[in-house]
């Protein structure tokens, strides 16, 4: 991986609570906040000050940038919502580019199991009992959020782990 595990674990408990809380308020919601979305900008624009070096930092926002537009376009013509589409820009920063591929194999791996465990989960009377009046229950969307947040964390996780001990 070319993150650092020290860059990894500065972000990590920033980004942890907001990753889990837009899985969560995607699948209850079907919603991504702004003030979610916002909070992760943040925490790359301070705490990324901090882990990263300048020139890293500062190329990071062209990559938001880049995926926000590809993201407004993608939404635009409805195959992405816009709160996935902000969100998804919020992270590309977290995101090295040399670990660009790897992410999105980690991205769609979390996808397809959120999908599938979403699936069978809402389907279940237990699961309607726990979380009654969830709207991704009764949506035919997925609440993407779910694979979103939770592949940003196993990301900067697996840097943890495995991180670059040279950067």
């Amino acid at each position: 991986m070319m993150m650092s595990a020290q860059t990894a674990l500065w972000f990590l408990p920033f980004v942890a609570p907001i990753a889990l809380w837009v899985a969560f308020s995607d699948m209850k919601w079907m919603k991504i906040h702004n003030f979610t979305v916002l909070a992760l900008v943040a925490v790359y624009l301070v705490i990324g000050l901090i882990a990263l070096p300048f020139q890293t930092w500062a190329w990071g926002w062209l990559s938001l940038g880049v995926v926000l537009v590809v993201g407004f376009v993608l939404s635009s013509v409805g195959l992405m919502g816009g709160g996935d589409a902000k969100f998804a820009a919020a992270m590309a920063p977290f995101i090295a580019l040399g670990d660009l591929s790897l992410f999105l194999m980690l991205l769609a791996s979390v996808t397809v199991v959120s999908f599938i465990a979403h699936r069978i989960a809402r389907s279940t009377q237990l699961a309607q009992a726990l979380a009654p009046g969830w709207e991704s229950w009764h949506r035919r969307e997925f609440p993407m959020g779910l694979a979103l947040g939770p592949s940003l964390l196993f990301y900067l996780c697996l840097a943890t782990i495995f991180g670059n001990p040279l950067a």
